[in-house]
């Protein structure tokens, strides 16, 4: 009896420092992978209070609300006015993401004001120019420019499209907004979500189907009940990703910080996939819905598909063409970007990490893409002749070996917005670097 007393706590007594030397390696480890992934030690980090800096990519990811996009009687949607998750943004008075409420007033004339105009990829533009001020620097190498204070305004918003920009920019214009530049970055959405209008009978030119219609629905309380199981679904799943945020920020382990940050990853990976589920089955539900209270044009005739990405594309180019006739009445650059999409095939050869995020077939954007792009590219032309100074941006990816592609939408990492920022202000810098000769 005595010896198995003994040996137990002998057997304890290992399995307590086999337990002490895990914990030890895996806290070790955990610090290896923190330095590797950080750049900086765990223990003398500086304190994350903003989620930008935990190392987790929580874009396009509601921890807040499930629908945060509000009706807009003139912009068609908007984004709900409230806090932003990245330090010194908010969605504004407006329903933009931005530092400024509008109309923003010059405060000196000293300020040179740039506008973004576009969707998602216009909106993450403007956000990690205002960060990184990329596009600034390649202006202040023009002599006119090099003391300015260059003042970033997006009026871009996940989901627009053609003629959304035109109506936008005339209506802050309207309202006493200054501009000195207008940027406009677009293409993808005026065929990619103009497709799911025509696929759902709705006007080309009408905003997005897949933007509008959950608001329309939610509106008429029309939503069906598998689609509002998802909605429950995706706020449980976000109240995890909140939980696991607040206890990522406070970790004081190494190793907590590591099995949270998979953990969050795993919720984060988890939720996109939900509201991929959602967006299926709200789709799957009648798009008539008669006694709505909200009007959205219907296509008047039936069109071929041909005819209808030919309409789409004149619905573009001549937005862009207003846009360009507004502004240079009022002497305001006008600089328009076909945005690059890994759809559109060039010879970039994508990394194994893009084939498995970027690339999914049953995208309902991808044959759009295809189909739609080169009929945009038959614009340009035109453009031209209506003195719109257009830049295809669509090759800008092709030299590089690494990751830019985030998502199977259109999105890009820091590395691609860097690329692409690069491209945008040395263009800009040549057009009117080459005006003055």
């Amino acid at each position: 009896m005595k010896d198995l007393v003994k040996r137990s706590k002998e057997i304890a007594k290992i399995a307590l420092i086999n337990l002490v030397l895990l914990f030890v390696f895996l806290e070790l480890g955990s610090l290896g992978w923190y330095f590797v992934k950080n750049r900086q030690f765990f223990y003398t980090r500086d304190k994350a209070t903003d989620t930008k800096k935990l190392g987790i990519n929580l874009e396009r990811v509601r921890v807040k609300e499930t629908i945060v996009e509000r009706l807009h009687p003139f912009f068609g949607f908007v984004q709900k006015p409230g806090s932003d998750f990245r330090e010194g943004f908010k969605v504004n008075n407006y329903g933009f993401i931005s530092p400024y409420d509008y109309p923003f007033k010059k405060k000196h004339k000293n300020q040179f004001i740039i506008g973004i105009f576009g969707g998602s990829v216009a909106s993450d533009f403007s956000i990690f120019e205002i960060q990184n001020q990329i596009v600034a620097k390649y202006l202040k190498k023009l002599p006119e420019l090099k003391d300015k204070e260059i003042i970033i305004l997006s009026f871009a918003t996940g989901g627009y499209k053609q003629p959304q920009q035109l109506l936008i920019l005339n209506y802050f214009l309207s309202l006493g907004q200054e501009l000195d530049m207008v940027i406009n970055i677009d293409g993808f959405n005026e065929v990619a979500l103009a497709s799911l209008n025509y696929r759902d009978k709705i006007d080309l030119s009408m905003p997005s189907v897949q933007h509008i219609q959950p608001l329309t629905s939610l509106a008429n309380n029309s939503l069906s009940t598998v689609a509002l199981k998802a909605v429950l679904s995706i706020q449980d799943n976000k109240a995890k990703i909140k939980d696991a945020v607040e206890t990522l920020k406070s970790c004081k382990l190494a190793v907590c910080n590591a099995v949270t940050s998979v953990y969050l990853q795993g919720l984060v990976n988890e939720y996109k996939k939900k509201v991929m589920i959602f967006e299926e089955e709200r789709l799957k539900q009648d798009k008539e819905s008669e006694g709505s209270i909200i009007y959205v044009n219907g296509l008047e005739k039936k069109l071929t598909d041909a005819v209808a990405f030919e309409v789409m594309a004149n619905n573009w180019a001549k937005s862009s063409i207003f846009m360009n006739k507004v502004l240079s009445s009022s002497n305001v650059l006008y600089f328009h970007f076909f945005q690059p999409n890994q759809y559109f095939t060039t010879p970039r050869i994508f990394t194994r990490t893009e084939k498995k995020v970027a690339l999914n077939e049953n995208s309902p954007y991808a044959k759009a893409v295809r189909i739609g792009y080169p009929v945009l590219f038959s614009k340009f032309r035109n453009l031209k002749k209506n003195n719109v100074q257009i830049f295809d941006a669509v090759n800008i990816f092709d030299s590089t070996k690494e990751t830019v592609y985030v998502d199977s939408c259109c999105h890009y990492n820091k590395r691609g917005e860097k690329i692409f920022a690069d491209y945008v202000g040395s263009s800009i810098f040549e057009s009117i670097k080459s005006r003055k000769k």
